[in-house]
């Protein structure tokens, strides 16, 4: 097949950072892609449902396990309450605990980077399943620490699993149309599931052996998922994949595809199914799906584009902002806030929200740098400019980075690319975890009150020098000029997605 940079009549692709001109701005004359015609999905609302809603049952059991574990950790090193005889722990025997589960996400990413592909997105949910199942259970169960903390490895590598799944599956069975609300909703679980797990554990706190009820709570919801995600069929875009990449037969891989289609879209699809599955074929067939992804691909040609893309928007999530945000009265201000992106993500489109709410983060991080220099008599403006921080975090970087992650990568090259971000991800998280106390920036109200807690990723130990050697304040403007930074890469790197079918996004924007 010829190219089509190469036919005069379609235009070349798009060209990553193409000196002026943002990455938003797509030429009229590329939207048709194979057919000529721009393709919506035919779909019922109900059948849209539940392929959302069991893979993004792995993202609530990994937020309530942040959540529960802020709590366990107070109830297991209790005298009175711990119920056990080894609740004398050190500090690095909490940390153990704490980033126990990090750890063990680690090594599901590194996992899914070799399994991922062969084992499918349907399938690696349900291995999910039941390590949060059997994580969860050696945890509430454990008779001492060791065994504590290998059920929270379990657990852990069931989180990896989970997280690199969850947003492939939702992709890629999402109709195009409701993709980013569907995609942005799994981070809104991820918050629900962290203000449930906060919830459940005050409540459980008091108990004797509180931190076993705390931990086991997640079984029923683990069993659900499994259930569910055995239930549901395999995504199509992965069957023809296998399909092209002669991993099967391609009559009986396509009509599985066109039946796993049907189930996903309702009757609403109609008799359209084989139509829409040839049309995936031709044009996983035109972007060059055939061959096997090799791990030198990952850093080369359409793959490098996408990780410039996935690992930037990553990192400056990590480094302008907090993956583990603030906790307890400000998780209802990150649920309220998701739940505004998980709205509008589908009308405004990816790059107005991040735009809109790093500008934002930005003058945020300036006014709480200020206040630490200049204003310190001026406590409300910290408070204001604080929450303003949290809520446009997670307006913006917090589900909409996850999203872009989720759609940028070609699909043969989508489960390890996903897998590099997902490991990037927990390395933080699970380093800052396990060597850092977070950096309390105000104090509003005693413990049993609710304390503002800001809680960063980025603070490893660098962070920690440049704060001894110049205060909070001069900090501050330092993440206030990387937001400044990463607006920049938003704006010239960063493309607009909202509406493509993920193979049109690969045509046009790779």
């Amino acid at each position: 097949m010829a190219s089509r940079s190469s036919d005069p009549e379609h235009p070349s692709l798009f060209s990553l950072g193409k000196v002026g001109k943002s990455s938003g701005e797509i030429d009229d004359a590329q939207v048709p892609l194979v057919n000529g015609e721009r393709h919506y999905d035919s779909y019922s609302v109900l059948s849209a449902v539940l392929p959302f809603l069991f893979p993004a049952l792995g993202g609530l059991l990994y937020g309530y396990d942040i959540g529960a574990t802020s709590c366990a950790t107070i109830s297991v090193e209790s005298a009175t309450l711990s119920g056990t005889t080894w609740y004398n722990l050190s500090s690095v025997d909490i940390g153990l605990i704490t980033s126990g589960s990090l750890y063990g996400a680690l090594i599901g990413s590194v996992l899914a980077f070799n399994v991922a592909d062969f084992l499918g997105r349907r399938r690696e949910l349900i291995v999910a399943s039941v390590l949060y199942l059997v994580g969860a259970l050696v945890t509430a169960l454990a008779p001492d620490l060791v065994v504590m903390v290998i059920g929270r490895f379990v657990f852990g590598i069931g989180i990896g699993l989970a997280m690199h799944a969850a947003p492939m599956y939702i992709a890629e069975t999402a109709p195009s149309q409701i993709r980013g609300q569907l995609i942005s909703l799994k981070e809104f679980f991820i918050v629900l599931g962290m203000v449930a797990g906060y919830a459940l554990g005050s409540l459980l706190v008091d108990t004797v052996s509180g931190w076993r009820y705390m931990y086991g709570a997640s079984t029923p919801i683990a069993i659900v998922m499994g259930i569910g995600m055995w239930w549901l069929p395999a995504s199509p875009r992965w069957l023809l994949l296998c399909a092209i990449q002669g991993k099967g037969t391609m009559q009986d891989l396509r009509e599985t595809a066109i039946c796993c289609l049907c189930r996903l879209r309702g009757e609403a699809i109609g008799d359209s199914a084989p139509e829409q599955v040839e049309e995936m074929l031709v044009e996983l067939s035109y972007v060059g799906e055939e061959k096997e992804a090799g791990l030198a691909e990952m850093f080369q040609g359409k793959c490098l584009k996408a990780l410039i893309i996935g690992g930037g928007l990553v990192l400056f999530q990590q480094i302008t902002g907090q993956p583990s945000v603030l906790y307890y009265a400000a998780s209802i201000l990150e649920l309220i806030m998701t739940g505004v992106a998980v709205v509008v993500v589908d009308r405004v489109g990816r790059r107005p929200l991040l735009l809109g709410g790093v500008s934002v983060m930005v003058i945020s991080l300036f006014l709480l740098g200020s206040y630490y220099t200049f204003l310190d008599n001026a406590p409300v403006m910290a408070v204001v400019a604080l929450l303003l921080y949290v809520g446009c975090y997670q307006l913006s970087f917090g589900p909409i980075g996850w999203l872009m992650i989720s759609e940028i990568f070609p699909l043969r090259l989508r489960g390890r690319g996903l897998s590099i971000a997902v490991l990037v991800n927990f390395g933080a998280n699970a380093i800052v975890t396990f060597s850092f106390s977070p950096l309390k920036v105000l104090k509003l109200f005693n413990h049993s009150n609710f304390a503002v807690v800001f809680s960063s990723m980025y603070y490893i130990l660098f962070v920690n020098v440049l704060r001894a050697l110049l205060g909070s304040g001069p900090l501050f403007f330092i993440f206030g000029g990387i937001a400044i930074i990463s607006l920049a890469f938003i704006y010239f790197i960063v493309p607009e997605t909202k509406g493509l079918s993920l193979e049109e996004i690969e045509a046009k924007l790779l």
